[in-house]
């Protein structure tokens, strides 16, 4: 099949475009073959260039009310792909910022604690502590006998990162974001560079969406100028 020759894909393939809606409707010769026009070729081109960007959900929805001549469908689809990223540029923003307080330097204690002498080293109340910990951000063990909090080195860290946060006007949930990325990246080092990767990766994801849009714009004109000349 040319159209698939010519974008690089199995003739199954082409099918099945077809037959999700990512391609227009193809009319059939008498022999029952379907017929492939260059508005087939642009769609496909306009599919596979969206992809990186929009994701194959997003891009399996968008083409379909392109080729249905619903233009506000299509403009909304990719708006919400823009919503997205924009919404992931923004937290991505966030968590260096909170890097940024995380990292200043400071003298912590390498021993353990009870909640009060953790209290006295942040200059925090002792019930403040006690809602961090109901919100799930500190988790001291219990002192056998006694059932005193006791605080370990890294519970105290994590108690002066959720102040310096809490002071640079963070939210609650937010922090929690933080501190769970933190431990799950392996310290704020590995954050750091998780970020960087994510951040990078959107920018391709931005650049790939640019690129799918210009052939979607065609196709968009296409679909418009047949519709004016039915």
């Amino acid at each position: 099949m040319d159209l698939a020759r010519l974008v690089g894909v199995s003739t199954q393939a082409v099918r099945s475009y077809t037959d999700a809606g990512i391609l227009p409707p193809a009319e059939r010769t008498a022999a029952g073959y379907r017929v492939y026009l260059p508005k087939h070729r642009d769609a496909l081109l306009a599919y596979r260039a969206l992809l990186p960007g929009a994701g194959p959900q997003a891009a399996r929805e968008i083409l379909p009310a392109v080729n249905a001549g619903d233009r506000r469908r299509a403009l909304e689809l990719l708006d919400a792909v823009h919503a997205e990223l924009h919404e992931t540029r923004r937290e991505l923003r966030e968590i260096t910022d909170a890097l940024d307080v995380v990292d200043r330097p400071s003298r912590l204690p390498g021993t353990d604690l009870r909640i009060g002498e953790v209290a006295r080293v942040l200059g925090v109340r002792t019930s403040t502590l006690r809602v961090w910990e109901a919100e799930g951000l500190l988790t001291p063990r219990w002192e056998k006998g006694t059932q005193y909090r006791v605080y370990s080195p890294a519970d105290v860290r994590d108690a002066r990162t959720i102040n310096l946060l809490r002071r640079a006007r963070y939210p609650l949930p937010r922090i929690g974001a933080v501190l769970d990325a933190a431990r799950e990246a392996g310290g704020t080092d590995a954050l750091r560079d998780a970020v960087r990767t994510r951040a990078e990766e959107v920018h391709r994801r931005a650049t790939a969406l640019l690129d799918g849009s210009a052939l979607l714009h065609a196709c968009l004109s296409a679909t418009a100028e047949s519709t004016e000349d039915r």
